[in-house]
């Protein structure tokens, strides 16, 4: 009987080897194939670099900020320092924040996919619930992640309230890569080196908190006023102005 049995089950034994021998064979390929990645192509055409702004348009100083969006310390600053920039310095009209794309994919695969999406929400004006749903899941899409970023990114367009197809049309077309190329660029040309860093009345700095951005701000702010303070003090006066020569007769 038990060898009946054992007979039996020999054809249910080999099924469950096939299949198993198939399934690691399609694993090994899901896990082998080259992943899609969004690149920035050297022959996308020139376009002026510009960021997107938050605040005031007559705020006396502007922080520039250069980020990649898989960088960990632009997620921290985004998390932790960010939230008070924005509400104590834009929010008041000190300061208008302007965000520029500097993407390292030497070392960050995926950030591409990321900048291409939040300048796609912005087609929608949801750049910044965009920005800040990229950083507050970052380790759910970054390259130790995934391999497909847009499929957690897309899930965060609909968090964000975008028009989720018509963002998919954005992404795919790739129509925005030659602004992130841009801005991209201008961080080189300023020779930024690292990210976050921030422009601040000329000066590339890399604040490790709250209080040390606002100290920067206000520097920039004294040193505005100093310039202008010294541009209201009239001449010193010179000696008296020679006396006008007598005609000769």
């Amino acid at each position: 009987m038990a060898s009946k049995k054992k007979s039996s089950n020999r054809p249910f034994g080999a099924i469950l080897a096939v299949v198993a021998v198939v399934g690691l064979g399609v694993l090994g390929w899901v896990v082998s194939r080259p992943a899609k990645v969004v690149t920035l192509d050297p022959s996308l055409p020139p376009v002026a670099a510009a960021g997107i702004v938050k605040g005031s348009p007559d705020a006396p100083v502007e922080i520039i900020e250069f980020a990649d969006f898989e960088c960990p310390g632009c997620a921290f600053y985004a998390t932790m320092t960010g939230p008070d920039v924005m509400k104590k310095l834009v929010e008041t009209g000190d300061v208008r924040f302007r965000f520029m794309d500097f993407p390292l994919t030497d070392i960050h695969p995926n950030t591409i996919a990321a900048h291409n999406a939040a300048h796609c929400a912005d087609e929608q004006g949801k750049f910044w619930e965009m920005h800040d749903l990229l950083f507050r899941d970052q380790d759910r899409w970054d390259a130790r992640a995934t391999r497909t970023p847009k499929r957690v990114i897309e899930r965060l367009a609909g968090e964000a309230g975008l028009d989720v197809a018509a963002w998919n049309e954005c992404f795919d077309s790739g129509r925005k890569l030659p602004q992130i190329a841009a801005n991209r660029k201008e961080g080189e040309r300023l020779r930024v080196g690292g990210t976050p860093t921030f422009l601040i009345g000329g000066q590339l700095v890399q604040p490790r908190n709250y209080d040390e951005m606002r100290q920067f701000v206000s520097l920039e702010m004294a040193r505005q006023a100093n310039a202008q303070a010294a541009a209201m003090v009239p001449p010193a006066a010179g000696a008296k102005a020679a006396a006008p020569a007598k005609k000769t007769p």
